[in-house]
């Protein structure tokens, strides 16, 4: 890995992080086209980059974070995930994690549900907006739809929006919720990442790793506040049109 190619990645990582396109599948494609080997290294990278992202949402929702009740919500969307994410984190970084056809299949198969999802999907006009009028059912639900994204090219906000849409929560509350729940659930993998790959890492590793996360916390500022304001006009349509067209080109011009 070079300077440049961490830049790149943090970037990508920024950009995508929130957005419903799946910012693991995008670091595992990007690693492809620049010629970075697959390793364990690698895949920790690509874990503790997401960190400097989330840490953009808490810079801008900080005042959310001392909130009890929305606390006690994220911790029952955390919750599932957690216990979810300990049982398979072996399988998923050992044998999911850096397997470009699985990312290729689930951009493509996410962007054809997120597509029909919105052409079928009508929000009802007298669902409270807030975040805490998400109930802590729907919040628990939540973070099982979110354990569908340990799946690469799935998509956390994208899992994580579209579940709660189904549960009945309305579009820029669930945005919102979705950013916020982004942090423990990405705090925790990071953090179990770090704990059992660490003597693994070098100075350079160190290097790498601040450059992306620096880059991806910065980036990602503009991203959550784009989101915010797109989610207000417009539907996901486009992103899933996008999840097809990458999908596409990267199956016949790289894997083939």
């Amino acid at each position: 890995m070079t300077f440049f190619d961490a830049l790149i990645l943090g970037a990508i990582e920024g950009v995508t992080e929130f957005l419903p396109i799946s910012s693991t599948g995008h670091l595992i494609l990007a690693s492809h086209l620049l010629g970075i080997p697959d390793g364990s290294f690698l895949t920790s990278f690509e874990i503790a980059i997401q960190l400097g992202a989330i840490c953009a949402v808490l810079l801008l929702y900080w005042k959310s974070f001392l909130n009890i009740e929305i606390l006690k919500r994220l911790a029952a969307g955390f919750v599932p995930t957690a216990v979810i994410g300990l049982l398979l984190y072996s399988f998923v970084k050992h044998h999911l994690l850096g397997n470009e056809m699985i990312v290729v299949v689930a951009l493509l198969v996410g962007g054809v549900a997120l597509i029909v999802f919105e052409l079928l999907h009508k929000e009802r006009p007298d669902v409270p907006e807030g975040l805490d009028a998400i109930t802590y059912p729907q919040a628990f639900l939540i973070g099982i739809f979110q354990s569908f994204a340990m799946i690469p090219g799935v998509s956390r906000s994208a899992a994580t929006i579209v579940g709660g849409l189904l549960l009945g929560v309305r579009r820029t509350t669930i945005v919102e919720f979705s950013f916020l729940l982004a942090v423990p659930t990405m705090g925790a993998a990071v953090m179990l990442d770090v704990l059992k790959s660490y003597q693994s890492f070098t100075v350079d590793a160190g290097g790498y790793i601040a450059i992306g996360f620096i880059t991806a916390f910065f980036v990602a500022l503009v991203a959550v506040k784009f989101l915010l304001k797109f989610v207000k006009t417009s539907t996901f349509i486009p992103f899933g049109v996008y999840r097809i067209v990458i999908a596409v080109l990267f199956f016949f011009f790289i894997l083939t």
